[in-house]
């Protein structure tokens, strides 16, 4: 089973709340909301961690502070197994065939191994075009020796001297 997990910052106040008095009671209290939120999300409550993050302080130095993060989990569905799948799907419709068309005897006939059947022929398959398409995919892509000297350059329009606004606003 696989998990996705999610990492949030812990509360650093206390919530009140009716009837909960005092700090830790109302420390306790935005803790377990925060926890109860993720939870009606389908998150599972894992743990705390306090971590170390730098921080700027002033113009150009730093220093480290530490962080508490609550962790959660929940499970992740994952692909069906192969085996899975086809044991559950069901079984492929079977077409009928068309009837053979009936050859008198006397009527000459050409060899099975002279004329391609779409089965072995070499450039109709599926398989065969697909591996083709692969291959020229990944076929490195050289450059002609004439690449360079074929691709026009740009040219850069210089404003023109000495024009009127509106010409120079037209370029």
């Amino acid at each position: 089973m696989t998990f996705e997990y999610k990492v949030v910052p812990a509360p650093t106040r206390g919530r009140k709340a009716r009837g909960v008095k005092t700090p830790a009671d109302r420390f306790a209290r935005a803790l377990e909301d925060a926890i109860n939120d993720l939870a009606a999300d389908g998150w599972e409550y894992l743990r705390t961690d306090t971590l170390p993050a730098e921080q700027r302080q002033g113009l150009t130095g730093r220093t480290t502070v530490y962080q508490n993060m609550l962790v959660f989990r929940r499970a992740v569905e994952t692909e069906a197994k192969v085996e899975d799948i086809v044991a559950t799907a069901p079984a492929p419709a079977v077409e009928p065939r068309a009837p053979r068309p009936v050859v008198p005897a006397d009527m000459p006939t050409a060899e099975p191994s002279s004329v391609p059947s779409p089965e072995t022929s070499t450039g109709n398959t599926l398989d065969t075009l697909i591996a083709e398409e692969l291959a020229a995919a990944r076929a490195p892509r050289l450059p002609s020796a004439g690449a360079a000297q074929e691709a026009p350059a740009t040219p850069v329009k210089a404003p023109a001297v000495g024009g009127a606004k509106n010409e120079v606003a037209a370029e």
